[in-house]
């Protein structure tokens, strides 16, 4: 556990602040717009800038991927509380066309699904969480879309 996170329930807007001053985020020009108090939505947005374009002149792949990456986790850990593991296992992106200017991603788990995952993990005590996301531009236009895995395990004591 990352010692400038506390432990247990975070409020959202705690979280929001906390990781907008995460060096990560702050070299690659990544800036969480939103957490739903409920954690049921994150947008993330990120400008084009010096620092993170690639050698042709648009967004970096690899900050397109981070922009994403710790969302869902993050999100479960709030939504299904201390009696579940919840780790990242896997990640792909697809790249759809250049990113150019301002990009951005919206994160949703609805209620439905969180009682979908509470009802498997009563059942099976593990589940994978698995969910498409699309890194969009100015314009609404596709520019990446991130398939997640994030396992899930019901915590024995």
């Amino acid at each position: 556990m990352n010692p400038l996170v506390p432990r247990g329930r975070v409020p959202a807007v705690v979280l929001k602040n906390l990781l907008n001053l995460w060096p990560p985020y702050l070299a690659a020009g990544v800036h969480v717009d939103y957490i739903q108090r409920d954690y049921s939505r994150v947008h993330v947005s990120m400008a084009l800038h010096w620092y993170n374009r690639n050698y042709v002149g648009t967004h970096f792949g690899g900050s397109l991927y981070a922009m994403t990456d710790p969302f869902y986790m993050l999100m479960l850990i709030q939504l299904l509380g201390p009696d579940t593991i919840v780790w990242d296992k896997a990640a792909n992106i697809r790249f759809r066309r250049p990113g150019k200017g301002r990009v951005s991603a919206l994160f949703q788990i609805s209620p439905h699904e969180v009682a979908a995952l509470q009802t498997e993990l009563a059942r099976t005590g593990r589940v994978d969480f698995e969910k498409t996301l699309r890194v969009l531009d100015a314009d609404l236009m596709t520019v990446a879309e991130v398939d997640k895995v994030v396992y899930l395990k019901k915590k024995t004591r």
